[in-house]
């Protein structure tokens, strides 16, 4: 609920009462002006949709700058590539945690609570696939640079060996 502030009662107190108005300036426009915004709050949700859709597939967005940063990166495990992984890995669970804090700007005027899930679900849910896109981005990183165990030999550890028989020839 949009509320309107009132300047009316601030004129008969005010000292500045006595200034002529400014060039340009009536009681009417400003009227006018206070019925128009009224009318105007559907289009101001249509619009606080259309950046909601906005902000919702930024993670997106952003992913080809991402991975021409893991590229110019390489392959190695250095500092450098580290930090990028690292970077890459940790904010799509920090924006995945902040989701409706980051959409509540964005919540219809006729909705009580703006924090809430169910506000805007599509587009969250569009946000946190967009997340779960960078976070595979990440992960295939990891995967290159030899950091997730992949393969038969990164659980050598964890096999058992069943003992050998024993033959007898005799």
């Amino acid at each position: 609920m949009s509320k309107a502030l009132e300047y009316s009662a601030l004129e008969s107190s005010s000292k500045w009462k006595h200034l002529p108005s400014p060039p340009g300036f009536t009681r009417q426009l400003i009227r006018r002006t206070v019925k128009a915004a009224a009318s105007t709050a559907p289009a101001h949700d249509a619009l606080k949709e259309k950046r909601a859709w906005d902000l919702a597939i930024s993670p997106a967005k952003s992913l080809p700058m991402q991975a021409f940063m893991l590229y110019m990166s390489g392959g190695g495990v250095q500092i450098f590539s580290m930090g990028i992984v690292f970077m890459l890995l940790s904010s799509p669970f920090k924006n995945i945690a902040g989701i409706n804090t980051a959409f509540a700007q964005f919540a219809p005027s006729t909705k009580s609570d703006a924090k809430a899930f169910t506000t805007l679900p599509g587009q969250k849910v569009v946000y946190i696939l967009c997340n779960l896109l960078t976070l595979a981005v990440g992960l295939w990183k990891c995967r290159s640079m030899g950091l997730l165990p992949t393969g038969s030999g990164d659980w050598l550890a964890f096999e058992t060996r069943t003992p050998s028989p024993d033959f007898s020839l005799y």
